[in-house]
């Protein structure tokens, strides 16, 4: 990890999204990651963005993690809007002198506009976007969204920024150079870290979420099998015994390898394909059909 981070010092920024704290000494990036609960394809990925390498790459088929890909992009609204939004603001009313200076005004107020309609364009994620995809993730399929209605309306955040940058080089004038300079620095900085977030959910998050939308449209409109006790699969039979046996949908994905969507979608499968809804009602199922052994199995919920 050290040797990536000293390659290109912007990968602090995914550290930090992804709430990776200094200190991991000469651990590689897989253990870096694994130690911080992160999904290292994930990290890879957003990794190459950034760094703009594999420009042509089709992430679509991708197996990348939509939870971690959420993770990043709320810490990225955070970031923005609470740090490095402000930062710049306060350092253009110093480089500025007088606030109530007309061309200070007109130029602090240009900056606030912007940062309203970045605000916007977060929020409505952060209410709308993030929201749908939790639900695609426990298995749900709300009607009235879908991951391609965000694309289409799917802003360049950074474009007025980059406009903002341009007037203030060409009209702004001042004796001092090292104060604004420094602040244009930000500037160019949060233009190119905002062109990367919209990359990032072109190219990562919208084809992860739509991946995930395809899996459960096929998942639904697969035909309901009669009740039989040669009815689930191999998979499906695993699946159920670990969950009688009291572990979680997580705790299941970890043991088995797989994520914690394919498990939800496995017991919900198996709960269609036997027709019981009840931990209580699938212990029996198991023990009748000796999936389990009774010592297996530590306690009986009653539901």
């Amino acid at each position: 990890m050290i040797d990536l981070v000293d390659e290109n010092y912007r990968i602090l920024l995914i550290m930090s999204r992804f709430g990776i704290s200094l200190g991991f000494g000469d651990k590689n990036i897989g253990e870096v990651c694994r130690d911080n609960n992160v999904d290292t394809a994930t990290f890879l990925a957003i990794a190459n963005l950034l760094l703009d390498e594999n420009k042509n790459v089709d992430y679509s088929e991708s197996n990348l993690s939509v939870a971690a890909l959420i993770t990043y992009l709320h810490s990225s609204h955070e970031y923005f809007l609470d740090f490095r939004f402000p930062t710049i603001r306060k350092d253009l009313l110093e480089v500025l002198g007088n606030p109530n200076d007309k061309l200070a005004k007109a130029i602090i107020r240009y900056f606030d506009e912007y940062v309203d309609e970045v605000r916007k364009h977060m929020s409505y994620e952060e209410q709308n976007v993030f929201p749908y995809v939790r639900s695609l993730m426990k298995g749900e399929t709300p009607k009235d969204y879908s991951i391609d209605t965000f694309r289409t309306q799917h802003d360049k955040v950074e474009a007025r920024l980059y406009e903002f940058k341009n007037i203030f080089i060409k009209y702004y004038t001042t004796e001092g150079t090292n104060m604004i300079n420094s602040v244009l620095f930000d500037i160019f900085n949060c233009e190119q870290d905002l062109a990367s977030h919209n990359e990032i959910e072109d190219r990562l998050f919208v084809p992860a979420v739509t991946k995930l939308e395809e899996e459960i449209k096929e998942e639904d409109e697969k035909p309901e099998v009669t009740n039989s006790p040669e009815i689930l699969s191999v998979r499906e039979k695993e699946v159920l015994s670990l969950v009688v046996k009291g572990m979680t949908s997580k705790q299941i994905a970890d043991k088995l390898i797989i994520s914690t969507h394919t498990v939800i979608t496995h017991r919900r499968n198996i709960s269609a394909k036997l027709q019981i809804h009840s931990t209580a009602g699938l212990t029996i199922y198991a023990i009748v059909n000796k999936l389990v052994d009774l010592e297996e199995i530590k306690d009986i919920v009653v539901e």
